[in-house]
């Protein structure tokens, strides 16, 4: 058998897997689902995550089972979970005490957002009374509470309710000097979306590490729904047209568009990929495998 020369190689052949992932699930609401998110979360282990992250629902409305899938996480593996924690309708003293608990619970890492207003609201954040009035006072409140290391919300197309890039750059630069770790952005589909976005937070004065968030798409108006001021290209209505009710199909195009995007990152030097995954393992290990990322068991 001949080996196959360079021409021959598909575009993911001879990566190194030089590259580290973290994930992010959400707490369930069901039997049905938590059975789903801990066997997603089973399959991923292996590949070694940085971090794990849980997410908490609009106005804390998932606190308590944010709480439970964080703690069993730290009881039952050797994942580092990060939990989510938001401003939204509490005082401070309860945020205070949900961080007690999680320091209690051997959780040592927090992603602090300011956090979605609840449907009540009609879409408008209003501090609590005696609350956080912004992600950059939660995240101080939090690095003074305990020596959390504290990741924080990034928007390469900027945050909706953002005036400006300029002002949404500078809302993440508070966040970082109030001592957040680490910065995890929103999904987006175009690598060069992401190259502008870096080198205007660089000129902007920022430093810190800053996660690309990618999302396979499993849904479109989902993704609509959840994105924000994200740019829903053109070619990617054409890629799922007439998918709706072929799931398999949709799930095998969606890996290979984020994918795709992950390549086009490597090649531009990212090593550090923050997965969506909707608590589904396939198409994020799918994408890892093609990155040259093996299990730990496997690897040499």
């Amino acid at each position: 058998m001949t080996t196959p020369d360079s021409t021959d190689a598909p575009l993911f052949a001879g990566l190194a897997g030089d590259i580290a992932v973290s994930f992010e699930f959400f707490p369930p609401k069901t039997e049905a689902m938590e059975a789903q998110l801990w066997d997603a979360i089973a399959a991923l282990a292996p590949l070694d995550p940085a971090f794990v992250s849980v997410t908490y629902g609009a106005g804390g409305s998932t606190r308590e089972r944010t709480h439970a899938t964080v703690a069993r996480l730290v009881r039952e593996t050797a994942l580092v979970p990060a939990a989510h924690l938001t401003c939204v309708g509490a005082s401070r003293g309860e945020i205070g005490e949900i961080a007690d608990r999680y320091w209690e619970a051997g959780v040592r890492h927090i992603v602090a957002l300011r956090g979605d207003p609840p449907p009540a609201a009609g879409g408008r954040f209003v501090p609590h009374p005696d609350g956080y009035a912004s992600a950059a006072e939660l995240v101080a409140g939090l690095a003074a509470r305990h020596p959390f290391e504290l990741s924080v919300a990034a928007y390469p197309e900027s945050h909706p309710e953002s005036p400006s890039f300029e002002a949404d750059l500078d809302n993440l630069k508070r966040k970082l000097d109030a001592g957040a770790t680490r910065a995890i952005t929103q999904f987006f589909f175009s690598a060069e979306t992401w190259f502008r976005f870096v080198d205007r937070a660089l000129a902007a004065g920022i430093t810190a590490p800053i996660l690309p968030g990618i999302m396979p798409v499993t849904n479109l108006a989902g993704i609509r729904r959840m994105g924000g001021n994200t740019t829903v290209p053109a070619w990617l209505d054409a890629m799922f047209a007439g998918l709706d009710d072929r799931p398999g199909p949709r799930a095998l195009v969606a890996a290979v568009v984020a994918a795709d995007l992950c390549r086009r990152l490597y090649e531009g030097g990212v090593r550090d990929f923050h997965f969506y995954t909707l608590n589904r393992a396939e198409q994020a290990y799918a994408i890892c495998q093609l990155l040259g990322l093996r299990p730990r068991e496997t690897q040499e």
